[in-house]
């Protein structure tokens, strides 16, 4: 195996690549390009583009593909060759820069929340040369942006680089008024990812996993995560050989893999990479994703991203580790010795905690799922109710620059936004709040709330987008301060005063959470039907148009997807629901009860007085008998569903289709309990938990 140097990386066109095989002039214009978001010259695209073919056909490529990201939430790829025809039968391998920068692919087949007609086909591809390009199974990937023969937005890769840019100008702003020389800000993001691995031979025995990616049955396990064991414990070996492998994999796309371990439930585990730019960081989690499913079929296993497979143990989350840097190196986040320093770390971190105040909503529209409304809330992941935690410390920085009172710690004096040193904090200041949505962890907030099939774009779109328009709105204050110091201390008490009810360090799985929340009018939305009618709040369309973000259009199509994908899904589940109950669960129940009978037959026959076996019989038929009866209810709620909004159908998929489907599954999880392993028609959460 090739060394760590040789490895990581071998298959990006990054940068080392590109100062080597690039001239010097096209190198510096492309920096330029990258760092600035100046225009690209088609010369220089010409010259990329032939270097970047070179290198992939030297390691044995022959197809390129624009990579991109629609908004079905996975990755898309459409392959061409590089041969070129030329007289007398013969080809030439080229790429221009015309290639290169611009493709077009057919966009009538994606979700468009009504942005395309099924007629209108054209759709294009844009290079975005923040993301390097790399190579992947044999072809050459180019990430980017993916947009509508209008001009309109088909992906999340496109808001996202509209949101690092929106939250950009207005960082720099401020950083201008504290007189530091950065020019630009990327938000940064590591985003944790939980997955689990069963045994791919008992998947496929399991139409509820492969249709739908949980198990719509099965009955609790006598061990399931009560004893947490499994939690950060010695990694089984096959396991072990298929972090391994992803490793490799991972490394090799320049994806800095670094923690891999056990999860709380039987067979689950999660890896983190170390963390970079949110765009870059968002390119890298959807790869890994995908190598996840892939490396899990060569080691005969299947790796499950749904927020919730298994009922009764703990689903799987994706904590997005965000914050801010400067292109000069520094951590906005991160609290400061001086008193410039801490000045400007105090008004960052209000105007986060103003921006999660004033769009909670959209926090939790940005997570809102059918799968993570499993999740949310069930004391394996934060509740639906958005707030933040900042620990015991910080609050208490707050609360005394809000009341104008001295704060003694490690240090002594009263504190004074930019005249008094705030005290030096180490790197962990507080314990972490595993209950907390959205929770400060000494240079970064983690956003929790995230489930473990989602794209990372929707919730950072949002984060970069909320924070910019807090910066906007100080910017817009300060800069035309006559008294810089005396407006900033102001600004800051108002501004903490005002939005203080979001910071909760207490459990959040509390049931008295649900009524103190309440009562600072913090909103519960606790499902997704709940939550996406305020992506078109007034505040909230103006928000984004506002940042060039989203145009009205393209925000209403986000929104009419998001709850066409809710009803489509449970659509789904519902039809898997009743394939499995009729045609397997219930035709197994009525063979036991046959072979019981004759059971019971026999025993009579032989004169032995036992009333056990008619007992047993009589409950396995009045099981049956309900089954039956919770069949025909659902069938009856899927035939009466009526065509309306998007909104209706959704609710329509929650209130009637969700109640019916746990009625199903109810009394065939107590079916398990009373038929025999061998007239069971599938693997039981036992096979599928602890045979890896």
């Amino acid at each position: 195996m090739p060394g760590m140097d040789e490895l990581f990386g071998s298959n990006v066109f990054n940068d080392a690549v590109m100062q080597k095989r690039l001239p010097k002039d096209t190198y510096k214009a492309l920096t330029k390009t990258i760092e600035d978001g100046t225009q690209l010259d088609p010369q220089v695209a010409n010259v990329v583009a032939n270097a970047m073919k070179d290198w992939a056909v030297e390691k044995g490529v022959t197809h390129y593909t624009h990579w991109f990201q629609p908004l079905t939430g996975i990755t898309a790829e459409k392959h061409d060759s590089f041969i070129s025809p030329r007289a007398g039968g013969k080809v030439i391998l080229e790429f221009s820069g015309k290639e290169l920068v611009r493709g077009e692919p057919d966009a009538s087949s994606f979700p468009s929340g009504g942005l395309r007609s099924t007629f209108e086909a054209r759709g294009y591809t844009a290079w975005d040369p923040t993301s390097y390009a790399f190579i992947k199974d044999g072809v050459l990937c180019i990430p980017t942006a993916f947009c509508s023969y209008g001009g309109q937005a088909l992906d999340k890769k496109t808001p996202l680089l509209r949101s690092m840019e929106a939250l950009s100008t207005q960082a720099v702003r401020i950083l201008k008024l504290f007189g530091r020389d950065a020019t630009r800000v990327t938000s940064t993001v590591g985003p944790e990812q939980e997955y689990f691995l069963v045994d791919k031979k008992l998947y496929d025995l399991r139409k509820d996993l492969i249709f739908t990616g949980r198990t719509l049955f099965g009955n609790k396990p006598p061990k399931g995560q009560e004893m947490d064991d499994h939690y950060f414990g010695s990694i089984k070996p096959r396991v072990h050989a298929f972090m391994n492998d992803l490793n490799q994999e991972l490394w090799k796309l320049g994806i800095l893999a670094k923690t891999q371990h056990n999860e709380v439930a039987p067979a689950q585990h999660e890896m983190a990479p170390i963390f970079s730019v949110t765009t870059v960081a968002t390119d890298h989690n959807q790869l890994t994703m995908e190598l996840m499913k892939k490396v899990a079929e060569r080691h005969g296993l299947v790796c499950l991203l749904h927020e919730k497979p298994f009922a009764g143990v703990n689903g799987s989350g994706k904590h997005n580790n965000w914050s801010m840097s400067t292109n000069t190196g520094y951590n906005l986040l991160e609290p400061g010795d001086d008193p410039a320093s801490s000045a400007q770390f105090m008004l960052f971190l209000t105007a986060v905690i103003k921006a999660v105040d004033d769009y909670a909503d959209l926090l939790r529209i940005s997570v809102a799922s059918a799968g993570n409304d499993h999740r949310l809330g069930a004391n394996e992941a934060p509740p639906a109710i958005i707030s933040m935690f900042l620990g015991d410390e910080l609050t208490a920085i707050v609360e005394s620059v809000m009341n104008g009172t001295p704060y003694s710690s490690h240090q002594k004096g009263d504190l004074e936004i930019g005249v008094s040193v705030l005290p030096k904090f180490p790197q962990d200041n507080t314990d972490r709040n595993r209950t907390s949505p959205f929770a400060f962890t000494g240079n970064k907030f983690e956003f929790r709330s995230l489930g473990s099939s989602a794209s990372i774009s929707d919730a950072n779109v949002v984060l970069n987008t909320i924070v910019a328009e807090s910066l906007k709105q100080f910017a817009d204050v300060l800069e035309d301060a006559e008294d810089f110091q005396s407006k900033l201390h102001e600004l800051v008490v108002s501004t903490l005063q005002l939005h203080k009810r979001i910071i909760f360090n207490g459990n959040g799985y509390a049931p008295e959470w649900v009524e103190e929340a309440k009562r600072r009018g913090l909103l519960n939305l606790v499902s997704t039907v709940d939550a996406v009618p305020y992506l078109l709040e007034p505040k909230n369309v103006r928000l984004f148009t506002s940042h060039s973000i989203f145009t009205e259009t393209e925000l209403r199509s986000r929104y009419e997807i998001q709850l066409e994908t809710y009803a489509k899904t449970l659509n789904i589940e519902a039809g898997t629901c009743l394939l499995i109950a009729e045609r397997e669960i219930l035709p197994a129940a009525i063979k036991a009860m046959g072979a019981l009978a004759k059971t019971v037959n026999e025993v009579k026959a032989t004169g032995v007085a036992s009333a056990a076996p008619a007992k047993v019989l009589a409950a396995l038929s009045s099981r049956i008998d309900k089954l039956s009866e919770t069949i025909v209810a659902l069938h009856k709620a899927v035939e009466s569903r009526e065509e309306g909004d998007a909104l209706a159908n959704a609710i329509y998929e929650h209130d009637v289709i969700i109640p019916a489907m746990n009625a199903v599954r109810e009394v065939a999880d107590d079916l398990e309990t009373i038929i025999g392993k061998e007239y069971w028609p599938m693997p039981t959460y036992a096979d599928l938990l602890f045979n890896v």
